[in-house]
């Protein structure tokens, strides 16, 4: 029998979360009361499922998000989203067709990138994505850090002030605040209404849902600037380790941390590892240049645990992508840019400055040639056009025309999304 690849239907939407479920090795629960409380909130219009003898064997969605670019403009993007094939059905062109699917759907709507987040590396480059940001986590060990343990709030340096709030009060500051960051900072995306109650525990997100165990209310805590107003937020656990002699051996994981000026990070950071019986702090997920080490005097006590690319994206039209962001310095590069898919294959001029840019298709001989995914890989700044053109990912055909996209592309501090979905 054929396989069906279609969108979902509102009746078929329990036996698809069953087969997410089954592609994400999560538990297989009552996808019934699931499909209740997801449906107000899914796109069945983007939601697709390939179905073998009226069963869902893989799985993939879509929705309408923005991602913030160099220069602080954000771009309407089409974020992927759980996509599995069922083990019973792999090797048979099911993601191919459904990812073809929906990227052209997205450059029809006007979506000027594709984003995503890789749970496998290999998967999604011959799809035209590249790894636009990384992350990092660290693991602090406090005793070493060498902060004075007299240390009693921030007022001491800078007149602010850190007070715990509840979730109810982050619900209504999270978001004027996450703002603040998501116009500063590169990489980073929007956060919706939902995003902000399920990430109080307002929201149950639902069994086999990612942080679906228990809900365990977090600790909130606020840096206020001597002017009063909310410049961080971070969101942390604690466990409740001792050691066989009654010392303490607590660890605070640090669940989100906004911080829109060097002061609040410094502060949120230094009230973290000042806490009571807390030996051990986890950053969560941060930028690779993130300010913590050396916001401690012993940067050594914080030693990298974790290391890897996080946000994927694909450019959908190319113009309206180089066009939105800015460049470090002035410059002009034509780009000959190759996509199997033909959906941004072609030549195209760049005219960049610090101040915005302008680009348009040509006919005109090219400085650089290149695929999407490497277009992709640049495109937030974070990574070296002279490591790509030493490995062979882009082909100078100018000479300095390699030097030049350098100079261009890459930005001050490191794109940086602090978001999984």
């Amino acid at each position: 029998m054929a396989l069906d690849i279609r969108t979902v239907t509102t009746a078929e939407f329990p036996d698809w979360l069953r087969a997410k479920h089954t592609g994400f090795l999560r538990p297989q629960t009552s996808t019934e009361e699931e499909a209740e409380r997801r449906l107000p909130y899914t796109d069945l219009s983007r939601t697709q499922g390939a179905f073998d003898g009226g069963r869902c064997v893989a799985t993939f969605r879509s929705f309408a998000q923005e991602l913030t670019v160099v220069g602080g403009a954000a771009v309407p993007a089409d974020a992927v989203s759980n996509v599995t094939v069922s083990p019973t059905h792999r090797r048979r062109g099911l993601l191919n067709r459904m990812m073809a699917t929906d990227l052209a759907a997205a450059k029809e709507r006007g979506e000027v990138v594709a984003t995503l987040i890789a749970a496998e590396y290999p998967i999604y480059g011959r799809y035209g994505f590249g790894p636009a940001t990384w992350t990092t986590e660290w693991e602090i060990d406090v005793p070493r850090a060498g902060l004075d343990p007299r240390w009693s709030g921030p007022s001491e340096q800078d007149g602010g002030r850190i007070d715990l709030v509840s979730g109810a009060d982050v619900r209504k500051l999270g978001p004027v605040l996450h703002e603040r960051l998501r116009a500063r900072q590169h990489g980073v995306i929007d956060r919706d209404a939902r995003w902000w109650a399920v990430n109080t525990g307002e929201v149950q997100p639902g069994p086999g849902a990612p942080g679906s165990e228990a809900w365990a209310e977090p600790f909130y805590a606020v840096y206020s600037n001597a002017a009063g107003e909310v410049d961080g937020l971070t969101v942390y656990r604690a466990d409740g380790s001792w050691g066989d002699s009654k010392q303490p051996l607590n660890r605070a994981t640090v669940v989100s941390q906004i911080a829109v000026t060097p002061a609040a990070e410094r502060a949120l950071w230094h009230f973290v590892c000042s806490i009571d019986w807390i030996t051990t702090v986890r950053s969560g997920h941060r930028a690779p240049d993130d300010l913590l080490p050396l916001l401690l005097p012993d940067p050594r006590a914080a030693r990298i645990v974790t290391q890897a690319d996080w946000l994927w994206v694909r450019l959908l039209d190319v113009v309206r992508a180089l066009e939105a962001r800015t460049y470090a310095v002035p410059g002009t590069l034509t780009l000959d840019v190759h996509d199997a898919t033909g959906l941004t294959a072609g030549r195209y001029r760049l005219e960049g400055t610090p101040a915005g840019a302008s680009c348009t298709p040509t006919t005109a001989g090219a400085d650089l040639a290149l695929d999407v995914r490497e277009l992709g890989t640049l495109y937030l700044g974070d990574e070296s056009p002279f490591r790509l053109a030493a490995l062979g990912r882009i082909e100078e055909l100018t000479p300095g025309a390699v030097a030049t996209a350098e100079g261009m592309f890459r930005a001050g501090r490191r794109a940086w999304c602090p978001d999984v979905f």
